[in-house]
């Protein structure tokens, strides 16, 4: 199979869907934060390895958690997610926090910034007002 083949792209988004399901409906380890989505998932090629990225809605220590968490679950995850999915292998599962949406809302945070101290221009006339609104 190719490495980014059609069917390659179908099993990861199935696995997706399946993953976040059982994630939120069927584990209920207390270190796993409410607030944990699965953002992306990536099934090797030959099926056997998955590579699960997942966002945390919270502190540092609740992302630590959480990963624990899931690594703790990660057979009862898999075994779930081989009872949903008609697969000859079952992928075994690594997780991962995905830390873009952090990382946007730094970068915006420091577009806004910038965007701020720079001097006002007059729409009308092109020249910078360096006057406050009032």
């Amino acid at each position: 199979m190719k490495k980014n083949s059609i069917k390659n792209i179908r099993v990861s988004q199935e696995v997706l869907r399946e993953l976040s399901s059982i994630i939120r409906d069927e584990v209920h380890d207390p270190r796993i934060d409410p607030f944990t989505s699965v953002v992306d998932v990536y099934v090797a090629p030959d099926l056997k390895t998955c590579k699960v990225w997942v966002s945390v809605l919270g502190g540092e220590q609740s992302k630590k958690d959480t990963l624990k968490g899931l690594n703790s679950a990660a057979g009862f995850i898999r075994s779930r997610l081989a009872h949903t999915m008609n697969m000859r292998n079952t992928p075994e599962l690594t997780f991962v926090v995905d830390q873009t949406i952090e990382y946007g809302v730094n970068m915006s945070k420091k577009i806004d910034d910038v965007m701020a101290s720079m001097p006002k221009r007059d729409e009308e006339t092109g020249e910078e007002n360096e006057e406050a609104d009032e």
